[in-house]
């Protein structure tokens, strides 16, 4: 089977004249439901489920690597699988496993950002107080106090 990547047409918005892998015009839309490629693609982003949940810290583009597939090809068919969007679900999984560590760990903030993927320690904290809504050192201390 041919590695797709975005040059192979997948990535046009208009879709009614785009083949699909078999040389096929795809379905509309609305008929999307089932996978595009039903074995290769869901061992595919089955593996990627489990790296990411492994806690590997991983990026699109690295996954993409993995699986020789273009980082804008592999996130359609996570989104497609999943129902979810491939960088929201990264992000999720980064701050449940930061949260984690805010309540198991003595590790700085600053540790926990570099190992969670974040460059910053202050990008890390804008998208932990965006998802949790409070800073991790409250929410540290709100673990400790509750016992999380």
């Amino acid at each position: 089977m041919p590695v797709l990547n975005s040059r192979d047409g997948f990535g046009r918005r208009n879709r009614a004249h785009t083949a699909t892998p078999e040389g096929s015009i795809p379905p509309t839309v609305s008929a999307l439901h089932l996978p595009l490629i039903p074995t290769e693609v869901e061992g595919r982003v089955q593996k990627v489920l489990q790296m990411v949940e492994s806690g590997t810290t991983l990026n699109i583009r690295e996954l993409a690597l993995e699986f020789r597939l273009s980082p804008a090809y592999l996130q359609r068919l996570f989104k497609h699988q999943t129902g979810v969007s491939m960088g929201e679900w990264l992000n999720e999984q980064r701050l449940q496993r930061a949260a984690n560590l805010l309540a198991n760990s003595y590790m700085s903030v600053k540790e926990i950002a570099y190992t969670i993927g974040y460059e910053h320690a202050s990008s890390f904290i804008r998208a932990f107080e965006k998802r949790f809504a409070q800073a991790p050192l409250r929410y540290r201390k709100q673990c400790n106090y509750a016992k999380c």
